[in-house]
């Protein structure tokens, strides 16, 4: 990621022209933004020079979910915030981003992402993969309830992964919890 004074080079993707146009018109004072209005318009503009990615989930065609797998096929590692109406479920563990927003998205959700984003470490994946596992965590332990969380299988192979991964990347443990704690915080 680039630092704070630094542009951020960002492609927006939802199919209703007038949200992506939204969000492009938010960032564009700070960052290169681009649009797409479709899964097959998206991966015809993603490429190595793209350094996040704020992705609709729910599209005709060609899901977000689907564009992000053949994103990542085609080796393209850039940050991705997938954005969606739908609160988010267990399913997301699987998916590989680094953020998730529900919708309605307002501008300081989409700076903050931003900001957060870009205060993130790089270059070693295994950092990489344990700050986009916390940020499911948090974003499913603010939608789900102690016993949906408790009885998920997959959602407790969640936390072990980042044990380990924290273990891994010499990461304290505790951050993953402040950065929960921080965020919670911040939403309310």
């Amino acid at each position: 990621m680039k630092t704070e004074q630094e542009q951020q080079q960002i492609l927006v993707i939802d199919d209703e022209p007038e949200i992506a146009d939204l969000y492009a018109t938010w960032l564009q004072r700070n960052h290169e933004v681009q649009t797409a209005y479709s899964g097959p318009e998206a991966l015809e503009r993603v490429d190595e020079s793209v350094d996040i990615v704020f992705l609709d989930r729910r599209m005709p065609r060609m899901t977000g979910d689907e564009v992000l797998s053949k994103m990542r096929s085609r080796g393209l590692r850039c940050r991705v915030v997938l954005m969606t109406a739908v609160d988010p479920d267990f399913d997301i563990i699987d998916i590989d981003f680094d953020e998730y927003l529900t919708k309605p998205v307002m501008h300081d959700d989409i700076t903050g992402t931003i900001e957060t984003l870009r205060d993130r470490p790089t270059g070693d994946e295994t950092v990489r993969e344990y700050h986009a596992l916390v940020s499911k965590k948090a974003t499913l332990e603010t939608e789900k309830t102690h016993s949906e969380l408790r009885h998920s299988e997959r959602y407790q192979r969640l936390v072990e992964r980042i044990e380990k991964l924290a273990d891994e990347a010499d990461i304290s443990r505790s951050n993953a919890e402040d950065e929960f704690l921080f965020r919670e915080f911040s939403e309310k």
